[in-house]
């Protein structure tokens, strides 16, 4: 009689059994730190790459999970918005929800990565004037085609472009759609710089941006610095302290003041009320029945009862389709 037998297993149990304890070992590493949900603003520092504070971040809090809503590159500074345990499913609306940026044009130069960063490849002795930049600005509006820079995140062949880039790669990247609400100058201290405000959509690269603006304008340009200020119902200006976060003990309860809650983050979305019924159905991935609604047929809303959010869903017909549930267990 062998050990399966004797511990009352068949054999073909065994892979089975290996895979539950796999399982079990993964969710255990998985949970390690605190079960904490909301949303954290932080003021990114000029230096810091995005991901960097948010591993800072969690580290400071113990979170069991974290998340960024839009990268950051390391020489911006502004509005990180980062998201604790449930939040993080309500990450994509937060990403593809309009953005602001404060930047500046440093016009007679191009570098490689179309910032300050990079190495000038091109300069120009031709300056724009005010009544020509504004000119320009319409063509930068609405429904556009954007390249981005060959120093950015996009993959090519499963390889990001900017690893490509600095091994010296000829890169070349397809056009992408973005959609941009607005493009304002705000100032032109000299005609060596102009500041600009960009309002835009998801996947907008503002580097790209200035570069474009610069070939328009016969005087080539890249960004001197960039700023975001407002992401979805997120504003820079309620960012937490990033130097006291910087400075802390790991796990930190005395940070949790900073914590946003979930529902904070859902704000720009209809909101659909559900009873109690109907949210354990919704959490469990069913249709629920609305309570109260300001939706359309066909709306993405989110739903909520005893004004904690249950799920994200669409609404048709006074009910509620599920596409992302938040567990009910939330700080």
């Amino acid at each position: 009689m062998n050990g399966f037998a004797l511990a009352g297993l068949k054999p073909e149990n065994r892979p089975r059994s290996e895979q539950n304890q796999q399982t079990e070992q993964a969710m255990a590493r998985r949970r390690k730190g605190r079960n904490i949900t909301g949303w954290l603003l932080i003021d990114k520092p000029a230096g810091w790459t995005s991901t960097a504070v948010v591993n800072k971040v969690r580290w400071a809090f113990g979170a069991q999970k974290a998340g960024h809503a839009g990268t950051l590159d390391p020489a911006a500074t502004g509005l990180l918005v980062i998201a604790f345990g449930e939040a993080t499913k309500a990450l994509p609306y937060i990403t593809d929800d309009l953005k602001a940026y404060h930047f500046t044009v440093n016009f007679g130069a191009a570098t490689n990565t179309d910032d300050a960063e990079g190495e000038v490849i091109e300069t120009s002795t031709t300056r724009p004037t005010r009544d020509q930049i504004e000119a320009l600005l319409p063509s930068f509006v609405g429904d556009i085609e954007q390249v981005p820079p060959a120093f950015s995140a996009v993959k090519i062949d499963g390889e990001r472009a900017y690893a490509k880039a600095r091994d010296g790669e000829d890169v070349t990247l397809a056009a992408r759609p973005l959609y941009v609400e607005s493009l304002t100058l705000l100032d032109m201290p000299d005609n060596n710089t102009a500041t600009l405000e960009l309002i835009c959509g998801k996947g907008g690269y503002v580097r790209a941006i200035a570069r474009d603006m610069g070939r328009a304008l016969g005087c080539l340009g890249h960004v001197q610095s960039l700023r975001r200020t407002w992401s979805g119902p997120f504003d820079v200006e309620d960012c937490a302290p990033f130097d006291v976060i910087e400075a802390s003990s790991a796990a930190n309860t005395a940070l949790d003041h900073y914590i946003q809650p979930l529902e904070t983050g859902l704000e720009r979305l209809p909101r659909v009320t559900v009873k109690p019924e109907a949210a354990i159905k919704l959490r469990h991935g069913n249709a629920g029945e609305a309570a109260t609604s300001e939706c359309d047929y066909g709306d993405l809303c989110w739903a909520s009862s005893d004004a904690k959010a249950v799920a994200i869903g669409t609404y048709r017909a006074g009910m509620i389709v599920p596409t992302r549930v938040f567990l009910a267990s939330q700080p």
